[in-house]
């Protein structure tokens, strides 16, 4: 996890005490607050505490290590408030150093003073949440975060102080626990006019789909939508109506994200074709298809091929979809596609071209309805008054039961058609 803990707070918290203006300003305001009484820092203290800084600042941080070092020796002579702010300043140095094992040690060592300024404390209790979170320990992170909103006054600022929380029982996965505090720091970003951040709702999605909650995921993501215009809020948005079963919403949501350019990767092409099929307007999908492969965003491969044919087919044009099913069959290694290009050319009443990729279909095998194709081949066959061929196909396909009745039909039309054109025949003669 990337490390989110700001040296802003650290500062703040540094800045704390080492002037003696301030540390008396902090005992004068804890000593209205607490009944707990706040020592200062001796001018002694605080010179040894400065030249460590000064050390840091110059980018020495060993050597402001070691003169913290010094000045720990003598802490048996020093105050909590002394102590606290030498802790404290381990901490801004480990920190600095990323070492944040040490840099949380000193915290703790901070807390653990009683009688310390109470902005110190609350400052430290924050900045051990953030590092604990950025070190992944989420429990000590609700822990602290906890400690710190009980401990701060009613009318603090406490929406980053929520949205940490949110964040670490996410982790935890508890997600009872995640959703509170995030939709209150929302409320309260929301009532107060501006805009809550987007990762928040981002989170709050997660939450809801981790919470197996479809709906409240959608509606989140309608906010997003909203709100921030992406396209993959757009695009996620139709994937949760069509999980709902709303399959109109789903449609017109990638419709509208389609007009405004969000529809460019070659899957979701491909879903927006289908669901214009799915919906009864298989030539949108068609078009779709057919620009998408001439710009070589969707591969003319079998499949994709097959499926604008279809679309082509279901719209009623067979013209249009007779190239692209003969492309998609001489890409096909079974003879399934050749069968549905000859049933396609007897629609279109091109028997000799129906004889043809009908026969090269048996030819290629593997065929998922053999007796259909013999059918097709029979029909052909008899427009063109090739009788014989007619009823030899038609006696195949009447051995297959899914075309058994329709092959015994034709069949028996046939041979009288046979048999009138022989009559006719022989009385010309």
């Amino acid at each position: 996890m990337k490390k989110t803990f700001s040296p802003l707070i650290l500062a703040l918290s540094l800045a704390i005490g080492f002037s003696p203006v301030a540390t008396s300003v902090y005992a004068a305001d804890t000593a209205t607050t607490k009944t707990k009484r706040v020592p200062t820092m001796r001018a002694k203290v605080y010179e040894q505490l400065a030249r460590a800084q000064a050390l840091a600042d110059e980018g020495k941080p060993q050597e402001a290590i070691a003169a913290l070092d010094n000045v720990s020796r003598k802490k048996n002579s020093m105050n909590s408030y002394e102590i606290a702010m030498m802790n404290n300043f381990y901490a801004f140095i480990y920190y600095g150093l990323e070492d944040m094992p040490n840099a949380i040690a000193s915290f703790e060592k901070v807390v653990a003073e009683e009688a310390i300024p109470e902005g110190l404390k609350l400052s430290t209790l924050y900045s051990l949440a953030q590092l604990y979170m950025a070190e992944e320990k989420f429990e000590k992170t609700v822990e602290y975060t906890n400690k710190w909103i009980a401990e701060s006054k009613p009318d603090t600022n406490f929406v980053n102080a929520y949205i940490l929380l949110a964040q670490a029982n996410y982790q935890l996965k508890d997600y009872d626990a995640a959703l509170e505090p995030l939709i209150k720091a929302i409320k309260v970003t929301a009532d107060s006019g501006e805009t809550p951040q987007e990762n928040w709702f981002v989170l709050q999605r997660a939450i809801y789909y981790s919470m197996k909650k479809p709906t409240e995921v959608a509606d989140v993501t309608e906010t997003l939508v909203r709100l921030f215009n992406k396209a993959e809020y757009w695009l996620q948005l139709a994937g949760m109506y069509g999980e709902l079963g709303w399959e109109e919403k789903q449609l017109a949501m990638m419709e509208i994200a389609y007009q405004q350019g969000f529809v460019t990767k070659r899957s979701d092409i491909i879903a927006l074709a289908q669901l214009y099929v799915y919906h009864q307007v298989p030539v949108k999908g068609a078009v779709l298809m057919e620009k998408a492969m001439q710009q070589g965003v969707v591969e003319s491969n079998v499949k994709n091929l097959t499926f604008l044919a279809q679309a082509y087919t279901l719209a009623k044009e067979d013209s249009k979809a007779i190239p692209v099913l003969a492309k998609a069959a001489d890409l096909s290694e079974d003879g399934n596609l050749d069968a549905q290009l000859g049933q396609t050319y007897l629609n279109l009443e091109q028997f000799e071209l129906a004889i043809e990729a009908t026969e090269k279909a048996l030819k290629k095998g593997d065929l998922k309805d053999e007796g259909r194709a013999q059918l097709v081949l029979g029909m052909a066959y008899f427009n063109l008054k090739y009788f014989d061929k007619s009823l030899k196909a038609l006696a195949i396909a009447a051995e297959h039961n899914g075309s058994k009745k329709m092959a015994q039909q034709w069949k028996k039309y046939v041979a009288k058609e046979k048999q009138h054109a022989e009559q006719l025949k022989q009385m010309a003669s």
